[in-house]
């Protein structure tokens, strides 16, 4: 991959983990939890048997659970000598595990968690789980004491590795192992968010596993998704998180993830809250903090839904459905206005609803009266339902190749021909790769078809709701297709900094917001293009950089302080003559001291640049996921618009691409009304080298604004007629 310069990235980190320009990982860190979940051995520290105890209930419960998964368990209390009839030993390192290997887990019941970390050293245990709280979630204090233990586990030489403080049992919960086919593994920040995705299991849903992280003093959600993602068992994980403890951990599990085709969905928190500041540029007031989640989450192929429901549904499917066969969708129902509503939910959620050929619609109209539709949604009038006609429609409907998804809502029961359809769906689902969906709609729930027949198959997939079905299924459709195209931008992120970065660093002042000028120099570093330009003190100089620039300019005054010029009335534009010029400066001085500006760097005499399409393009700083580029419609409307999207690095050329057909702007870029197609290769690399500059200064660089980037006719390239930077 070429630089801004024309060098080349090496990497030469030899035996290290390797980094990228910025110092920040490009694999995730390893971490084996095979033990953790299958234990040979387990230490209960602060065991108890006393009546009404609750350290006695969570020893029998971690005593029961040890013996499902073969482990031994060993009670630990200084003040017992025996737990339930069985050997009590004072210590850790009293403790006789078999062979003299160190003890898989250590369970830690006691209030302050910290004490205990040098003895688990010492006899290097494996993996410890504090439950106590008091820690993060109580404020500064608590968070410092969290910290130190954190802190405590990172520097152990033995690599212990910590799931806590403040969490709970849910690991080791007693799960069905009746269930087969592919499950869900499970991970929450908050236990009971994650008891409807346990309950999973009644409706014949494999669950795997179940991570409560608890407040992430060392082992986070990042781990659990990387290491759920390698086990064969596992078809989906589903999450519900609150925070992420450190954004790039969470990409590059996320990115194993999409590697190894395992869908992650995820429930994330805080849509509403603001950002932490407001910035001074456009770009930091565009970025709000869940945008960021959203774009990481949406690079990086994690689908975010926004209720527990759907995170049940949409994981469960993502789990056990085989890959889609074509993207099309046919709606059967045996009502007219249950079909068109429907229809109108899949369509509006961008699912494709082929019109079936003719010769499929006369051979449906074999056993479904001419005088209905059956041109997709299909529309059997009910009775054909009810006996040996049903099974045939199906058979027919799953028989055309466009389509890959049968949707059929049954919103109430209507026995016996409801049962007689459950029944037919059952069968054919059993004969098809194709994805069979099942809406039944009754509020009841009890019907033996819904009960029995349909939530007894593993072939169908049995909604509640028509929305939960509709957007799980085009999270199914989007999954197989995000994979399908996923290439890890980690392999080619740039590992050594270019020649640009030393240029840049000379303008850069510590804690300034730096002028036009200065922000231009920036860009000019990294290979962005600007026009002609220059900064003059007098009305004369103006008149002589206007001739050199050539006619026709623009003047706009230059200070570092100076964020929004257009607001101040520090911009004049399409200025054709030497008199314009003088007046023109003129005015742009008095206006710089009726806005109370002390004193301007002087007036840019700049070229003025052929009409095109106006962008922004920026770079602000997430405190999660670090530098954040954002692109979207720019000019002076670009806060009312709104039309922006982000980008978190590191992203390829493809991910720009994507992030831009996304933008209402996007049909300008195209050409519109006969208007000639823009230069989008040249945006897009443009966008490569702001991404490459947020990498390289990314401790150094706060915010970064372009605005306009005036996008050219195709072959012109693009021109950063403006912009401004905040240094750190």
């Amino acid at each position: 991959m070429l630089d801004a310069e024309g060098g080349t990235d090496v990497d030469d980190c030899g035996g290290a983990e390797p980094v990228d320009v910025g110092g920040r990982p490009l694999r995730p860190r390893p971490v084996d939890l095979d033990a953790f979940f299958r234990p040979a051995t387990v230490a209960v520290v602060g065991a108890s048997d006393s009546p009404g105890r609750p350290n006695t209930g969570i020893t029998r419960q971690l005593r029961a659970w040890s013996e499902r998964v073969g482990a031994q368990l060993f009670a630990v209390n200084p003040g017992r000598s025996e737990v339930d009839g069985q050997p009590c030993y004072p210590d850790l390192a009293s403790v006789p595990a078999p062979g003299g290997e160190p003890i898989d887990l250590a369970v830690i019941l006691l209030a302050d968690p910290a004490p205990i970390v040098p003895q688990l050293i010492e006899a290097k245990v494996r993996f410890a789980v504090a439950f106590a709280s008091g820690f993060a979630e109580t404020g500064a204090a608590g968070a410092e004491a969290q910290r130190q233990l954190g802190q405590l586990i990172a520097e152990a030489p033995t690599g212990l590795r910590l799931l806590g403080p403040n969490t709970n049992l849910n690991a080791f919960e007693r799960f069905r192992d009746d269930l087969t086919g592919p499950a869900v593994a499970l991970i929450t920040q908050s236990g009971h968010q994650g008891r409807p995705l346990f309950s999973l299991q009644e409706l014949g849903i494999r669950l795997s596993h179940w991570a409560p992280t608890g407040n992430e003093a060392d082992l986070e959600v990042s781990d659990f998704v990387q290491w759920f993602a390698d086990q064969p068992e596992v078809g989906a994980i589903a999450a519900y998180i609150e925070g992420l403890k450190d954004g790039r951990a969470f990409l590059l599990a996320a990115d194993h993830a999409a590697r190894r085709g395992v869908p992650v969905v995820a429930v994330k928190v805080g849509r509403t809250s603001e950002g932490a500041r407001m910035a001074a540029s456009h770009t930091g007031k565009l970025t709000g903090s869940d945008d960021v989640v959203d774009a990481a989450f949406r690079q990086f192929g994690v689908i975010r839904v926004d209720g527990l429901d759907e995170l049940q549904d949409t994981a469960a499917l993502l789990a056990r459905a085989k890959p889609p066969t074509a993207p099309g969708v046919a709606v059967y129902s045996i009502s007219g206005g249950t079909g068109a509503h429907l229809a109108d939910l899949a369509s509006a959620a961008g699912l494709a609803l082929p019109r079936l050929s003719q010769q499929r619609q006369d051979e449906l109209h074999q056993w479904i009266p001419e005088y209905l539709s059956v041109a997709n949604p299909i529309d059997n009038g009910g009775h054909p339902v009810g006996d040996w006609r049903g099974r045939k429609i199906l058979d027919a409907i799953l028989a055309d190749p466009d389509v890959g998804v049968l949707f059929c809502p049954i919103t109430g029961p209507f026995p016996p021909m409801s049962d007689k359809l459950a029944q037919d769906l059952v069968e054919v689902a059993e004969t098809t790769d194709k994805l069979v969906c099942v809406i039944w709609g009754s509020p009841v729930g009890t019907e033996a078809a819904y009960r029995d027949t349909l939530l007894g198959s593993s072939r169908v997939a049995t909604f509640r709701t028509f929305g939960n079905c509709v957007r799980a299924v085009a999270a199914y459709l989007e999954h197989h297709r995000f994979t399908a195209r996923y290439r890890s931008p980690f392999d080619n992120a740039p590992r050594t900094p270019c020649a640009g970065k030393a240029k840049a660093q000379r303008v850069l002042r510590a804690g300034q917001q730096l002028s036009e000028v200065a922000a231009k120099q920036l860009l000019r570093a990294y290979g962005l293009r600007v026009p002609r330009e220059q900064l003059v003190t007098s009305a004369a100089g103006a008149v002589r950089a206007a001739g050199i620039v050539g006619y026709p300019v623009v003047l706009k005054g230059s200070a570092p302080e100076v964020a929004h010029k257009t607001e101040l009335g520090l911009v004049q534009v399409g200025l054709t003559s030497a008199s314009q010029v003088r007046e023109g400066f003129r005015e742009l001085t008095d206006n710089a001291r009726a806005a109370g500006i002390p004193r301007l760097e002087g007036v840019l005499v700049c070229q003025m640049v052929e009409t095109g399409v106006e962008m922004v393009l920026g770079v602000t700083h997430d405190p999660t996921f670090g530098p954040t580029v954002t692109v979207g419609m720019g000019g002076v409307f670009v806060e009312v618009l709104r039309d922006t999207a982000v980008l978190v690095p590191p992203f390829e050329c493809g991910d720009v691409r994507t992030v831009l057909r996304r933008l209402r702007c996007w049909p300008l870029l195209e050409g519109v009304r006969g208007g000639p197609p823009m230069d989008v290769d040249a945006l897009v690399e443009t966008v490569m080298r702001v991404q490459r500059m947020a990498l390289e200064l990314g401790g150094e660089l706060a915010e970064l604004d372009i605005n306009p980037l005036m996008v050219l006719e195709r072959g012109k390239g693009v021109v950063a007629l403006d912009a401004m930077a905040v240094c750190t």
